[in-house]
This record gives structure tokens, sequence and C-alpha cells, in this order.
């Protein structure tokens, strides 16, 4: 048995705003579904991605702005970041070392050999939901 994981739901105050920083981001829009007054499903896959995500009105009992550390694998942090930014997101800085809620152990700067899943940056949606770039110079086997 094989299991994929496709699709994450995130929570949003304002799902047209979503759309919009979503789009601005250069995400594909795979779907919006208004299926009645209380129900709208958005879909959008970030470019390369097989895994989507979702928001709308009626999907998540999440307060909004709650979703945090998404990660989204990039090849080159640094220009990911420039992209990004050149896109109207507001991304932190590049840092290394260990990640979680305790930022103490953050370092500026990439991780100084370019060791895979070692450097970071992040940034948010309009609602606070919080993404974290990390980059992937070399895959395990079977990960390609």
């Amino acid at each position: 048995m094989n299991f994929r994981f496709e699709v994450t739901v995130i929570p949003v105050s304002d799902v047209d705003r979503a759309k919009a920083f979503y789009q601005g981001l250069g995400w594909r829009l795979d779907a919006d579904f208004p299926i009645n007054d209380h129900l709208r499903v958005v879909q959008f896959t970030p470019p390369g991605s097989p895994a989507s995500i979702q928001f709308g009105t009626g999907l998540s009992a999440q307060e909004p702005g709650s979703a945090r550390d998404n990660m989204l694998i990039v090849d080159d942090i640094e220009a990911a970041r420039k992209e990004l930014q050149s896109l109207g997101a507001e991304v932190g800085e590049v840092w290394h070392g260990l990640r979680g809620l305790d930022t103490s152990g953050r370092v500026s700067g990439p991780e100084p050999d370019r060791k895979s899943y070692g450097s970071y940056a992040e940034f948010s949606d309009p609602d606070g939901n919080v993404w974290l770039l990390q980059e992937i110079t070399q895959r395990f086997p079977g990960r390609e």
C-alpha cells in the first residue's frame, strides 16, 4: 500500500485576500469551488510541488494564522528568498542551526557547508500562517 500526502488545509480569515496572496507568489490555482454560503474550497499548488494547500470557508476550526512551519523545499535558499521577495512576500533572513520554538540556537546565514536540511528562512501569509523554506541540496535515495 502506498500513501501520498497531497493537501493540507490552512486557516485564513479572508479567502479572497489569501487567494490574491498565493496567486501573487505564482502558485497554481487548482480550484475555487463556492459550494454554498457556508462552504468554499480554494486550492493552490506551489511551483514544482506534488502537494497543495486548501483554504476557504467552512474548512477548518483552526484559528486563522495558526498554521506554522509548513515547509517549502528549495535547492537554493538565497535564490528562493530573493524570488519570493520580488513577488511581494516578506521573507526573513536566512539562518541555520536548530529549528523549533526555541530560536536561541539560530545562527545568521546559510549552513556554512550548504549541507541539506541545514538552512532556513521563513515568511508569513497575510493571516500569519508561517511558511518555512528549507534548503535541500542532496536527497536521500528514493526521495528524488
